[in-house]
């Protein structure tokens, strides 16, 4: 099994969460917070990308990581 990380489908989502971005100076939109672990991609994340089990969406909804088959 390989892993593949990719932007969110719905190009209105991505475009909402990267102005955010930019308006944020890279932190998570979705975080009140300015904290190193929020910057994108965000901590919470990769530690999900390590986990071989996980499949889904960051906490923003900008990436996805989905498990293909060899």
């Amino acid at each position: 099994r390989q892993m593949k990380i990719t932007l969110n489908p719905d190009e209105k989502v991505v475009r909402i969460v990267k102005e955010g971005l930019q308006k944020t100076g890279g932190y998570c939109p979705c975080r009140t917070e300015k904290k190193e672990e929020y910057k994108c991609m965000c901590q919470e994340f990769r530690e999900q990308i390590k986990d071989p089990g996980f499949e889904g969406y960051c906490h923003c909804m900008l990436y996805y990581k989905s498990q293909e088959e060899k």
